[in-house]
């Protein structure tokens, strides 16, 4: 028990990365799954083919081959050069962002077309409809499953200790090889994911209440 109250602190700083990651990287994510959404809805076909092709490839990948594929495969080419971190936050921000995709997708889609039509039929532009009617509805609806995303999302987090990332699963690992106390060790770090898991389940419920079912 000693043990534990004194590697808490280090497993902790390792947790402050792990949220850092998480945080910009469901920022980028939903700007990336918004963009290639709209993409997709769009009527123009080359666009349509390629965030199809890019949702497709993302979602038809093991997110451990992605990690791989952008951190030792882009770093290969001389003209480009990724800090670690960044390499996490981009993996986890595309994979995301291809299940976004779908997401806000289907949410535009749920919303009557007739709001559509009523809306450009009082001078609204598409733009300003989708910005201002569509959208808004839509994400009254996307929430709990983005939310619910973000959570797969954090769980992902946990791979990135294999390109030397030092979150949480990093302390971990060097913390067990240095005490021996690998029960203890990885137990603490299961709760810490439990507790933070637990919690954004709280959160989604919590969204679902008070935007979606009223």
């Amino acid at each position: 028990m000693e043990t534990i109250i004194a590697v808490l602190p280090y497993l902790m700083q390792g947790l402050k990365v792990t949220l850092y990651i998480f945080f910009f990287s469901i920022i980028f994510g939903f700007l990336i799954g918004l963009v290639t959404a709209l993409m997709r809805l769009t009527h123009i076909k080359p666009l349509n083919w390629i965030s199809k092709a890019f949702v497709d490839v993302i979602r038809g990948t093991p997110f451990i081959v992605q990690l791989f594929f952008i951190y030792f495969g882009l770093n290969s080419l001389e003209f480009i050069s990724l800090d670690r971190t960044v390499a996490g936050i981009l993996t986890v921000a595309v994979n995301a962002g291809a299940y976004f995709s779908e997401i806000i997708r289907a949410g535009i889609q749920s919303i009557d077309k007739g709001q559509m039509e009523a809306a450009r039929s009082l001078g609204l532009t598409q733009s300003q409809t989708m910005r201002s009617i569509v959208l808004p509805q839509a994400f009254r609806r996307m929430l709990p499953t983005i939310t619910n995303q973000s959570i797969i999302s954090f769980k992902d987090t946990s791979l990135l200790s294999i390109i030397g990332i030092a979150d949480i699963v990093q302390r971990g690992k060097i913390q067990a090889s240095a005490t021996f106390m690998h029960f203890e060790i990885w137990l603490t770090v299961g709760i810490i994911y439990f507790v933070i898991i637990y919690l954004l389940s709280l959160l989604s419920s919590f969204i679902e209440r008070r935007f979606v079912l009223r």
